[in-house]
């Protein structure tokens, strides 16, 4: 399978986690079935809220959460292929079952060679071919096999991984990105990678949940090299998983990695022999397709001096059992069933707690997107998005901008000087809506009829080298982070801009046919959590030209750290496992952009009524249906693997504490209901957490 090159933890922070093959699947409820708001005999709710979900016997005063989804919570089962489901996981069945139907139709009839067409068509024909992919068993990844056997020492297995970017997931993964210090041009990032349970904690806790998760891995292994024909898979499963441990042991907490400025470490060759000895770094970038000399950013420096140290100390034989573990790990998808079932019994069901694996059409659809997703986004922005949404989305982000500009004015904690300056990186903030005005390029990427492992392969490396060309080029700012067809939404701090993509723009977010205020704390909140990340932890450590510089005064970093602080505590106590905490170092940045996003939101839906009283629709005020538009995006039910790795990896807090952690924070919300002390979502006025 199609590894994604690798990308610094710290840019294009979304609304969501990318679903991926945790949120998608087989035989599923039909996909809108809790999405659109209908009444009695099929009515367009005029609210936009879906009363049906709601639970009458809690009160909003009380968990927000609850009363706007907890009939829905109680109604819902987890599909048997789902680790959770759903608003995003629902929306995403839709964008998937619409690109389904374009595909396939395409694939019914004949295409031009070499088009677009035809690449989507032929790539999806053959890695839905499970039949074929069977019978050609192991003879396509026996090459990869004999390839690793035949490096001689450390230095040439480290250059096979340079050679392997976009097709494995290494130690050293190679990115490209935009330059920290010269935004406009792109740089080479080395960064750290290879774990097969992806995260450090996984290999490190003592909590007994993740003892068992090394288990199944292990027991994972072993099943890949016994089916790969090794006589003694038990024993090599063991040795690869202490050298992963070993790895481990010496990476960056995924909280470390939130930090951009310990990561901007720019060294020239010379200074990386110097940091990392003891293997050819010259051969991997050469093996990378890196510029020869040219000045590579090294994300975790000293991560980078422990592999290389690793790479000396440790058995070579050791280091071609764990290569060979993660090809046969990462192109599973594409070799035959056994592969395919052992990777869903430890990806699927061990560590994300599904029952059942997703139909293949599904999982054809995800590599679609990942390898020619804007092929596909094209035929499904033609097909489903109404070029009318555009322009209602151009008039909400001009209001979010707007008030976002109001609400820096009436800070309290912000010096003059610093106000200025936010204001200038705020009026030089890109906006792209629902699909690109330039499509991407495939016609180098070679799609051959019935070739599934090598499609990928292709793909894969047609990737890479489709970005490493672009180190010391111009930054191409029409290019986009994610597909039309994606239900995401991110803000680029390198490029200062935020990017909403077409799935996004339907209900639960966003309803053409419903009142401003649902949409309002729908979309709009989306739209706001996207601005805020320029004035996240994080985001706000870049100016508005996407320049990693400080353009603040030390007092006002003191007063934003002193409101942030209190923000980490608030979601620290939050505990979705019996145990297992929210870590609100981890998810600092997306708390933020939620807790300002929804308040800036509710501003501009108060501009947008122009001093005029809001309508009482369905029973509810206008600031009533703000607040349940809010609450109602994070509807969702999660399998309890799947929330302790989330707990793990991800930077969102979970939907149930998003919806009430922001909520609980904002005037209006408390104003609208008439909290008062003993409530369960009261918060006191001086002790609620205002930020932008």
């Amino acid at each position: 399978m199609t590894t994604t090159p690798y990308r610094l933890a710290v840019l294009a922070a979304g609304i969501a986690l990318a679903f991926a093959a945790a949120a998608a699947g087989a035989q599923t409820a039909p996909a809108n079935a809790a999405i659109a708001k209908t009444g009695p005999g099929g009515t367009v709710l005029a609210s936009g809220i879906d009363r049906r979900n709601m639970d009458a016997a809690v009160r909003p005063q009380d968990d927000v959460f609850e009363a706007t989804n907890g009939q829905w919570v109680k109604a819902t089962e987890i599909p048997a292929d789902k680790s959770s489901y759903g608003a995003f996981v629902q929306l995403r069945d839709l964008s998937d079952e619409r690109a389904r139907t374009l595909v396939e139709e395409l694939a019914a009839k004949p295409q031009a060679a070499g088009s677009n067409g035809q690449k989507v068509a032929d790539y999806y024909r053959a890695y839905t071919d499970v039949a074929a992919i069977d019978k050609l068993g192991l003879a396509p990844v026996e090459p990869a096999l004999r390839e690793i056997d035949a490096c001689a020492d450390a230095s040439a297995l480290l250059a096979l991984m340079g050679r392997l970017q976009g097709n494995a997931n290494t130690p050293m993964g190679v990115g490209v990105q935009p330059d920290f210090d010269n935004p406009k041009i792109y740089a080479a990032m080395y960064g750290q990678g290879g774990l097969g349970m992806g995260d450090r904690d996984y290999y490190l806790k003592t909590d007994e949940a993740f003892a068992k998760k090394r288990e199944a891995y292990v027991a994972y292994l072993g099943k890949l090299f016994a089916l790969s024909g090794d006589a003694q898979s038990s024993e090599h499963a063991k040795q690869v998983m202490d050298l992963e441990t070993k790895l481990a042991k010496v990476q960056w907490s995924k909280v470390d990695l939130r930090d951009p400025k310990k990561q901007n470490n720019p060294k020239t060759p010379a200074q990386l022999a110097e940091l990392a000895p003891g293997v050819d770094w010259n051969a991997f970038a050469a093996a990378a397709q890196l510029p020869a000399g040219g000045t590579v950013v090294i994300n975790e420096p000293d991560y980078t001096t422990a592999l290389a140290a690793l790479m000396e100390s440790e058995p070579l034989a050791t280091w071609k059992l764990y290569m060979k573990a993660r090809r046969l790990d990462d192109d599973a998808q594409v070799l035959p069933l056994a592969f395919r079932d052992a990777s869903f019994e430890f990806h699927g069901k061990a560590m994300q707690g599904q029952q059942q694996q997703r139909a293949r059409w599904q999982k054809g659809m995800d590599e679609l997107n990942g390898n020619l997703g804007e092929a596909v986004g094209q035929l499904y922005v033609g097909k489903y998005f109404p070029p009318e949404y555009k322009a209602r989305m151009q008039a909400l982000v001009a209001n979010l901008l707007k008030a976002y500009a109001g609400s820096i004015d009436q800070l309290t904690w912000m010096s003059p000087e610093t106000k200025k300056a936010a204001h200038e990186k705020l009026a030089k903030y890109g906006v792209k809506i629902a699909y690109p005005d330039k499509w991407r390029d495939y016609s180098k990427l070679d799609v051959k009829a019935g070739d599934a492992f090598g499609n990928s392969e292709r793909a894969g490396e047609f990737e890479y080298h489709r970005e490493v060309v672009r180190v010391g080029q111009p930054v191409d700012r029409t290019e986009w982070g994610m597909n039309p067809q994606t239900v995401n939404a991110y803000y680029d701090p390198t490029k200062n801009e935020i990017v909403f993509p077409a799935a996004i723009l339907q209900p639960p977010f966003f309803d053409p046919k419903a009142d401003d205020a649902a949409n309002y704390g729908g979309i709009g909140a989306v739209i706001g959590h996207e601005i805020s990340h320029g004035f996240d932890d994080e985001g706000s450590q870049f100016d508005g030209d996407g320049r990693l510089r400080n353009w603040w005064t030390d007092a006002d970093h003191k007063a934003f750290e002193a409101i942030t602080g209190k923000l980490v505590a608030q979601y620290a106590a939050y505990e979705p496992i019996k145990g297992q905490h929210v870590n609100g170092k981890l998810t600092l940045g997306e708390n933020i952009a939620d807790l300002s996003g929804l308040q800036i939101a509710y501003k501009a839906y108060k501009l947008s009524l122009g001093g005029k009283p809001a309508p009482v629709l369905d029973g509810l005020t206008g600031d009533q249906r703000f607040y349940y538009g809010f609450a109602q995006v994070w509807r969702v039910k999660m399998r309890e693997e799947r929330a302790l790795q989330l707990l793990t990896i991800d930077p969102h807090s979970p939907g149930r504490f998003r919806a009430i952690g922001a909520s609980v924070n904002a005037d209006g919300f408390h104003e609208a209901f008439g909290t008062k002390p003993g409530d369960g979502m009261w918060k006191a006025p001086e002790d609620r957490i205002r930020l932008w």
